[in-house]
């Protein structure tokens, strides 16, 4: 009982960090070697976040996004605001300016669209990330759309996450820590 207390505890203590009166933060990032460069905007008007609503979940997969695993995959994920799109985190934890050789590796699974020709049309999936109560804001792509990527952000924190694709728009919250 009292390491369920002690988890429960580290848990509400993690999120009183990240949560503010502002509007929701995310991170995200880079694509693998097809990615565009960071574009941070200094003074950029960006509305001011909230709290870091970012929850990693290790529980079962969405039905829709769980095509190519085998079983009844349980990996760390995000699912979107809106159910759009989840992220599947195998780079854990993410983190900023990795020293350590390994990568922030995102899959990123899209909702089947309902119409043919926009799941067979290759698009972008552009993230704008607004680090969580401050105007740094930076922009990564995914060549292709929705799919295998590495995001990195130039520093830890909360970071709010707007992804846009194919038509499609979504938000999450991620925490990337110190390196």
């Amino acid at each position: 009982m009292n390491s369920v207390r002690g988890v429960v505890l580290a848990a509400v203590v993690l999120l009183a960090g990240c949560s503010t009166a502002d509007p929701p933060v995310t991170r995200a990032g880079t694509a693998p070697s097809t990615a565009a460069p960071s574009t941070a905007v200094a003074g950029a008007a960006a509305s001011p976040p909230t709290g870091c609503a970012s929850r990693v979940e290790t529980g079962r997969l969405p039905e829709w996004a769980d095509a190519g695993f085998s079983g009844e995959p349980r990996v760390p994920h995000v699912l979107g605001g809106q159910g759009e799109i989840v992220a599947i985190l195998f780079g854990r934890p993410l983190t900023a300016s990795r020293r350590d050789g390994a990568n922030n590796k995102i899959l990123w699974v899209a909702h089947p669209a309902a119409t043919p020709s926009a799941a067979t049309s290759p698009t972008t999936l552009t993230i704008t990330a607004t680090l969580h109560g401050t105007r740094t804001r930076v922009t990564r792509e995914v060549a292709g759309g929705p799919g295998p990527s590495i995001v990195d952000l130039p520093q830890a924190g909360c970071w709010h996450l707007e992804l846009r694709w194919s038509g499609h728009t979504d938000t999450m919250d991620l925490v990337y820590a110190d390196s």
